[in-house]
């Protein structure tokens, strides 16, 4: 005797109805720079990563709606579209704020605070993680290493970097970031809307006034070993968080590592230990 699956206790569902269309003035905008991005391919079907940044670029995150017309510019599948956009984290399945901030929880910067300042934001602002506040202005979410152990723990806001964190500083800028009070990274462009962040990451340049100039390369921690191969030596300079309330130096920032040099990190917190503070081999 066979048993139904109804009578298993399992709902097959109904199958999904097809992704509403783009309005015909979307549409239009959003092909005109699909087919420019294309063009940049002798393959288009290596468009697909920017065409994605494209239509999260128009709503925020990806839609089955921004699949579909993936799917229609390159002859895809809806299927091949879902399963880069669902592989990759920098793609968003579902509404989010205007900024997204990443704390790295990756084992140095855990190890220096990281843990702390997560732990810290998702109480102040009353979300876990991958969730958004009310006001729809912060997503706040974990993420893997950003290659900035140099730096760490290391915040990031739509993937700008803000270095050498603290609970205090972390919870500071979120606070910034809602109430539109101006922010800058530690280093990289100035601050613009996640939005804004996805239509530049399509390829499309950055017109702000100043933002291209701005975005600079890798800080100086990053580059010790490098001068020090060249014979270059450089006097320590120590660049404190943002807000901490500290003098800052008038003379471009040298950016050190928390090992380098004392920093206001979370390891001086004192509510916020992160760890042993005896130098290796002590």
């Amino acid at each position: 005797m066979t048993t139904s699956s109804s009578e298993q206790g399992v709902s097959l569902g109904m199958p999904q109805l097809p992704a509403p269309a783009y309005p015909d003035d979307v549409r239009a905008r959003l092909e005109a720079d699909g087919r420019e991005i294309i063009a940049r391919y002798p393959d288009s079907r290596s468009a697909l990563l920017p065409l994605l940044h494209l239509v999260q670029a128009e709503e925020g995150h990806v839609t089955r709606t921004g699949q579909q017309f993936c799917a229609d510019l390159l002859e895809l599948t809806t299927a091949e579209v879902a399963a880069v956009a669902t592989f990759y984290s920098m793609y968003r399945r579902r509404p989010s704020g205007d900024y997204q901030v990443g704390v790295c929880t990756n084992t140095l910067c855990a190890v220096m605070g990281g843990d702390a300042i997560f732990e810290s934001l998702q109480e102040h602002l009353g979300v876990g993680n991958g969730e958004t506040t009310d006001d729809g202005k912060v997503t706040l979410e974990h993420i893997e290493c950003n290659a900035a152990c140099d730096f760490a723990p290391v915040v990031m806001v739509n993937w700008e970097f803000f270095d050498n964190q603290t609970p205090a500083s972390a919870r500071r800028l979120v606070d910034d970031l809602r109430t539109g009070a101006p922010v800058e990274p530690t280093r990289g462009a100035p601050m613009c809307t996640f939005k804004e962040t996805a239509r530049i990451l399509a390829g499309f340049p950055d017109e702000r006034p100043g933002a291209v100039e701005a975005s600079g390369g890798a800080g100086p921690a990053s580059l010790v070993g490098l001068r020090l191969a060249r014979g270059e030596t450089a006097p320590a300079r120590v660049v404190h968080p943002r807000g901490s309330g500290a003098p800052q130096d008038q003379s471009p920032p040298e950016h050190l590592s928390s090992h380098d040099a004392p920093q206001d990190t979370s390891a001086s917190d004192p509510a916020h230990p992160a760890g042993p503070v005896a130098e290796e081999g002590e």
